[in-house]
């Protein structure tokens, strides 16, 4: 009774476990339904001016995630920025961001695409510049990245992560000092055009991920762990009576101190030589013998 409690309260430990990691992967799922769904009603709407969507000195609403914006101004070539070690291409690729100063003043960081390493070393051979002089941008919101936490850092001219406090230590006080917060821009287009511009990044993924089927899982693991634990139960059950029966500590036992009744000893010749027919056919001579000896005992 002991083993069974304890295996009941393992099972017990084991489906907290599991509704822990299920609950953990439905609120996976809800967020990844939310990203879909921002994403389905943002990106393919119309352009429309940054200060509609981002009015000065605010931040970026999470609702206006991917939403298409249209910045005026002039892009600060020279104050150019690599963010390293970015997925694409099969790569570790460089994305490349460029302050873009804005008619009212405000700077905002675009994210033109990516270039592939060099040939023969990590950096880039070439990255194209932008365009010169006043360029209208079209471009979709993004929200800033994380700061990094493991102490990763980057090279001059370069950048661990899309962070806007830490591209601003990159680049001079007036830029740093003007840069819109909590944001960066996805480059779509660009009027008038650059004669080469870097690749342009992939959409974003339409697949809602496994998450909900994970969390099905775990919950089938759970029921399925209590199962087991009946199944082994029931397993030591059985083998407890089958040897029970081998023993004959199955049936009632008479009392030690009482001597066995003539009945019972003479009970005792008929069922032994049942058994010993059912198990061995030839025996009939041996069983003649024996029902002689009783008949002589009794008479």
């Amino acid at each position: 009774m002991v083993r069974w409690t304890g295996y009941a309260l393992v099972a017990v430990l084991f489906a907290i476990a599991c509704a822990f990691l299920s609950n953990w992967q439905f609120s996976r799922n809800a967020e990844r339904a939310t990203e879909l769904r921002i994403v389905e009603q943002n990106y393919d709407a119309a352009a429309v001016p940054l200060e509609e969507v981002v009015p000065t000195g605010s931040a970026l609403d999470p609702e206006d995630e991917w939403r298409p914006v249209e910045l005026i101004g002039q892009y600060l070539g020279d104050e150019q920025l690599l963010v390293r070690n970015r997925p694409h291409g099969g790569t570790a690729a460089f994305e490349v961001l460029v302050p873009f100063r804005m008619d009212d003043g405000r700077v905002v960081l675009i994210n033109r695409g990516w270039v592939p390493p060099g040939a023969d070393q990590a950096e880039p051979d070439a990255v194209p510049a932008p365009p010169a002089g006043t360029v209208t941008v079209e471009a979709r919101l993004r929200p800033e990245e994380a700061a990094p936490r493991s102490g990763r850092s980057a090279p001059e001219g370069q950048v661990p992560t899309i962070n806007i406090a830490l591209v601003a230590e990159r680049l001079p006080a007036d830029t740093a000092n003007a840069l819109q917060p909590s944001l960066y821009a996805l480059m779509s287009s660009e009027d008038p055009a650059a004669p080469a511009a870097p690749t342009a990044l992939e959409i974003p993924s339409e697949d809602p991920g496994p998450h909900l089927s994970y969390a099905i899982q775990w919950i089938l693991f759970a029921i399925m762990g209590f199962i087991f634990i009946g199944y082994i139960i029931r397993t030591e059950l059985r083998y407890r009576r089958e040897d029970q029966e081998d023993d004959g500590t199955g049936a009632p036992s008479a009392r030690a101190d009482s001597p066995p009744s003539a009945t019972a000893v003479d009970d005792v010749v008929p069922r032994a030589r049942r058994g010993r027919r059912r198990n061995d056919p030839d025996a009939s001579e041996e069983d003649a013998l024996l029902d002689a000896a009783g008949s002589d005992r009794r008479t």
